[in-house]
């Protein structure tokens, strides 16, 4: 199957495993990838074996400089960013270590929105760090993704006491933010995790079990709704729900690649 051919061994091993595919080895991708491209670019030209292939991808990866393929934050970025850090608009700032802006590429193809910064978000600065954060590093290399190639934000910049969700007044006074956010980054697709996010930015009640399976629509651009990473490390019966949600992501953002191309 499709998912077989593509999947790396240690970024699918997690879902893979919960849903009864074996995992294919990443030299072997990489050796694949390379050699596809290869007889696309030449078909006489003699493919090298694998293990050359490799070695020459990781030599590659040496040399790119450092950042290469990030887009470089423009000063209205910047100038929302300093909003976010300096803002006192709801009662979640009085108890903040320091605001949770966001990470990645500002320029991203993908943009994902959590719900609010935990106590290691809070101390570090950045979203999706930890356990959780760890998964969300899989799930995006199991669809070709880094989180140096997309944009991580939460619907609210400070972490709610005791890690609760976060109140309708919290989201509304950062809602400005996000939406700023959405319109700098102008992502291709984005990816709403979990509950608390989905029903904030989409206005919705229902069940995350009723908005996983459609497409929506945020400032018109494409939107899928899936589990938070969390929630998936407290229930591993979900793993294979997941990952159907990432090939449907990593189909619609192809097919929102063609499109741009055309």
């Amino acid at each position: 199957m499709a998912a077989e051919r593509e999947c790396g061994d240690q970024p699918l091993r997690f879902y893979l495993e919960a849903i009864g595919c074996e995992a294919t080895t990443a030299a072997a991708v990489v050796a694949a990838r390379s050699a596809a491209a290869a007889a696309r670019e030449d078909p006489k030209r003699p493919t090298p074996p694998p293990e050359q292939l490799h070695d020459r991808n990781e030599a590659a990866a040496r040399e790119a400089p450092a950042g290469a393929g990030k887009g470089e934050p423009s000063p209205q970025w910047r100038e929302l960013e300093r909003r976010v850090a300096s803002c006192r608009s709801c009662a979640l700032a009085e108890r903040r270590t320091q605001t949770v802006f966001g990470s990645g590429d500002p320029d991203a193809e993908l943009l994902l929105i959590g719900e609010a910064p935990g106590r290691d978000e809070d101390l570090q600065g950045e979203p999706f760090v930890g356990r959780a954060g760890r998964l969300l590093n899989r799930m995006l290399e199991a669809i070709d993704l880094t989180r140096e190639a997309v944009q991580v934000i939460n619907v609210v910049k400070c972490r709610p006491p005791n890690n609760r969700d976060p109140r309708p007044e919290e989201i509304a006074a950062c809602r400005p933010f996000i939406e700023a956010q959405i319109r700098l980054v102008a992502p291709r697709v984005i990816l709403l995790l979990g509950r608390v996010a989905a029903c904030a930015m989409l206005g919705e009640q229902r069940p995350l079990s009723v908005l996983r399976h459609r497409w929506h629509r945020i400032e018109g651009i494409p939107t899928l709704v899936t589990y938070h990473p969390a929630f998936l490390l407290r229930t591993p019966a979900r793993k294979a729900d997941g990952w159907s949600d990432l090939l449907q992501l990593r189909a619609r953002l192809e097919a929102e690649r063609g499109t741009a191309r055309r």
